[in-house]
């Protein structure tokens, strides 16, 4: 876990120039390690906004650089609704992986010579992964915000309990009952309006770009949302955005 983010914040204004912003891997790992290099290069720390794996070539090895980034100190990574449920598969619960997501990282994991260790790493390490983080003007969650992120921390881990609270805002965004032709849920972006003034989020969760970059929206307040899920592993890229001191 981060601890105080007001601590965590001061520890990497000591020891960093700045935050390197990672959207959604989904297991590309070689453009995730192409992100993670460039920022020790810059000497950035890296905080990735969850849905690690799933759908891309190289589950394992995203994982590996994932919890040696946390484990190392040099990064972190949010909790997302894809990592949820790999922990929650990984430890035993009955879910149903689709083909051309979990269950092609379950099959990768088992067959990763390194697989079982590698499980209960990303056990431990996605049970502690915060649902949402706030430091300074800047909130950074997988799926949406909600106003309360501002003054409330995320639960200790979130990545290992049941959603509740804030946190299915945190994985899922806000979404209605209904689907979509396509067959993901349907959702909404109301919450972009409840940002206020100078606080900027950063999230991922769903490809809102259509010209290849982020995504940013502004509220009716002033405030913004940026959204760096560009379909890393389902066909498009990773991105990145670098926030210096």
């Amino acid at each position: 876990m981060t601890g105080s983010p007001t601590l965590l914040l001061s520890r990497l204004k000591r020891d960093y120039k700045g935050l390197r912003v990672v959207g959604d891997v989904h297991g590309d790992a070689a453009a995730f390690a192409a992100a993670i290099t460039g920022a020790a290069e810059k000497r950035f720390f890296v905080l990735q906004l969850g849905d690690l794996t799933d759908r891309g070539p190289d589950n394992p090895g995203t994982l590996r650089m994932a919890l040696d980034l946390v484990e190392q100190g040099r990064g972190l990574f949010i909790l997302g609704n894809h990592d949820h449920k790999l922990r929650r598969a990984l430890s035993g619960a009955l879910v149903r992986p689709d083909p051309e997501g979990l269950g092609i990282t379950l099959a990768q994991l088992d067959a990763a010579p390194d697989g079982v260790e590698l499980k209960a790493r990303a056990i431990e390490a996605i049970s502690h992964a915060p649902a949402w983080l706030r430091l300074g003007p800047w909130i950074f969650v997988h799926g949406g915000f909600h106003p309360r992120m501002l003054r409330e921390p995320s639960p200790h881990e979130a990545g290992r309990l049941k959603p509740d609270g804030l946190v299915p805002r945190a994985l899922f965004g806000q979404v209605t009952s209904r689907t979509r032709p396509d067959g993901y849920p349907e959702r909404l972006h109301n919450w972009v309006h409840r940002i206020p003034s100078g606080i900027t989020v950063y999230c991922g969760h769903e490809m809102r770009s259509t010209d290849g970059r982020p995504y940013v929206a502004v509220s009716a307040a002033g405030g913004r949302a940026v959204f760096l899920d560009t379909g890393a592993g389902k066909g498009g890229h990773l991105s990145w955005i670098d926030l210096p001191w």
